[in-house]
């Protein structure tokens, strides 16, 4: 079996906001095959799917109510095919959402579950009884604010929910609800998918004893705006059960041949690693998706702890890195302090793209795309809605691509889910394509070169020990990438030249000394036809 797998460029679709093809305001299935040839041109390998089953969309299709059908908002399963089979046409992978930590409400196993306490299904949920006061089983909190159990009239019993009380979780230590999610994922991979991305993977097991978690150490004195934060979750997921279950899955995809899992792994930062390591070793996932990246942070020692942290603890695992997704304010606004708009959108490609790992883009990222600014009446996000205004919810990432400077976007003849405003009207394909200096071109460049280059696609990382604001690697054989993480100038005393084919930002070498000015980035090889090393030999800060 080959590894494609492996440093590869996945693309992430939203589906709701990636093109819509009947007028509706909705992204749907045969808008997205439009746009796969669009896809292939910017050179990625794989395309993953946010949820398009069906659902009642309280979580916007992460709660799923029939796993082995298409949502009528997306189209059928003739449509999710031609796109299959467009995508492959095209070179590219496809790679689809799976949540089966969790379900909807609406979905016909827990109107069995909670209808009876010894009927087929009835363990097929978490269920527990009240404590002697009428209170919860114990302490455990939603992701989505309050209790994460709720009160079921039929039963008499409380059910665990990790996110929405819609979203009711499966109970993963009942065998014949292993055996069913096996059965969801043969369905999708006789269909042809190349593999998938693991919603929650770690929160598919709890502790069967149902011990309340502990506090977890806070970095200030204020508290955070959701409550969830205050808790080490050690025993309402990462429990050591899950293991096993990884293997059982990792078993299944291996009959299939080419075809991967990447895991969404999010826990506190003192573990994180850890688990990532610990899913990520051979027989279980592929590849862990994480989350480290996508916070406020953005420094060359934030970027460094991370990939070091990773493949010490982890040097038989994969990970895969992402800047921006579809939960979390978008990079080109997280760090927008940083330098004007397109030079930062410009260093963070460079950086991400030249990572040891795989990569994981969102949809819109290639144009610099900024957070959308959503008023409270706009909201359709549940958790925005309830934090509002200290915390505005995740719609203002996940509004319409644009694709040109027309009416909408050119997303939809129709009224659009969220809104398309002007700042994000600005930044579109049509206007970028083609366009020196545009970002688009500039991933497109950055993207071929690193497939071109087999020392960023698998080579090994080793940092060079540089001063704030530079964060500076070898990969493999000795390419040294260079990136100044301010709006400051920096000089570098180096041996080597910059690779006269790479990209590059605001970068000047003469007699050795390297400058690199605002947001200044160089990959930087040996001099006169020698093997290609680089030393850095010194660095200031002007």
């Amino acid at each position: 079996m080959s590894e494609w797998w492996r440093g590869s460029v996945t693309y992430q679709v939203y589906p709701r906001s990636f093109q819509d093809s009947d007028d509706d305001g909705i992204g749907d299935l045969a808008g997205i095959t439009r746009r796969l040839p669009y896809l292939a041109d910017l050179g990625i390998e794989a395309v993953w799917l946010s949820p398009v089953f069906k659902s009642p969309m309280a979580d916007m299709g992460y709660d799923i109510s029939d796993y082995t059908d298409i949502d009528p908002l997306f189209g059928t399963l003739n449509d999710f095919d031609a796109l299959l089979d467009t995508a492959h046409d095209l070179g590219l992978k496809v790679i689809i959402d799976q949540v089966i930590s969790h379900s909807s409400d609406q979905h016909p196993f827990f109107a069995q579950s909670r209808a009876s306490r010894d009927g087929d299904k009835s363990d097929w949920y978490v269920w527990a009884d009240a404590l002697p006061d009428g209170s919860p089983p114990n302490n455990w909190l939603s992701v989505f604010g309050g209790s994460a159990w709720e009160w079921d009239s039929r039963r008499r019993q409380y059910y665990l929910h990790n996110f929405l009380p819609s979203q009711p979780d499966l109970n993963f230590h009942s065998p014949q609800v292993q055996d069913w999610a096996l059965s969801v994922l043969k369905f999708w991979l006789d269909r042809g998918v190349d593999g998938f991305r693991l919603d929650t993977v770690n929160y598919y097991f709890h502790d069967q004893a149902l011990r309340s978690n502990g506090p977890l150490a806070q970095r200030d004195n204020r508290p955070p705006v959701n409550p969830y934060e205050l808790q080490d979750h050690e025993y309402s997921k990462s429990r050591p059960e899950n293991l096993g279950w990884l293997e059982r899955m990792r078993a299944l995809l291996d009959q299939y041949g080419d075809r991967t899992m990447v895991g969404e792994v999010g826990d506190a930062p003192h573990r994180n690693v850890q688990i990532m390591a610990d899913y990520t070793r051979p027989g279980r996932l592929h590849m862990a998706y994480s989350f480290d990246m996508l916070g406020p942070e953005f420094t060359a020692a934030h970027f460094r702890s991370k990939i070091e942290g990773f493949f010490n603890g982890a040097p038989d695992g994969w990970p895969m890195w992402a800047f921006s997704n579809h939960d979390v304010i978008r990079h080109a606004t997280r760090w927008a302090e940083i330098g004007p708009q397109t030079t930062v959108a410009k260093l963070a490609a460079a950086m991400l793209l030249s990572f040891e790992g795989s990569i994981c883009l969102y949809q819109g990222e290639e144009l610099g795309q900024t957070e959308t600014d959503i008023e409270f009446e706009e909201l359709t996000d549940p958790p925005g809605i309830r934090f509002w205004p200290d915390y505005k919810g995740r719609d203002g990432c996940r509004t319409p691509m644009v694709w040109d400077a027309g009416p909408q976007g050119g997303f939809t003849a129709g009224l659009p889910w969220l809104p398309v405003k002007a700042p994000q009207l600005a930044q579109n394909v049509a206007g970028q394509t083609g366009r020196v200096g545009s970002v688009l071109e500039f991933y497109r460049k950055m993207i071929a070169w690193r497939r071109a280059n087999p020392a960023l696609v698998t080579g090994r990382t080793q940092f060079l020990d540089l001063p704030e604001p530079i964060l500076g690697f070898t990969r493999a054989e000795g390419l040294a990438c260079v990136f100044n993480l301010s709006s400051t100038p920096v000089k570098l005393m180096v041996e080597g030249q910059i690779t006269p084919d790479a990209p590059q930002q605001s970068a000047d070498l003469v007699g050795g000394v390297l400058t690199l000015g605002a947001c200044g980035f160089a990959f930087l090889t040996g001099a006169d036809g020698t093997p290609p090393k680089c030393r850095i030999a010194a660095a200031s800060v002007t």
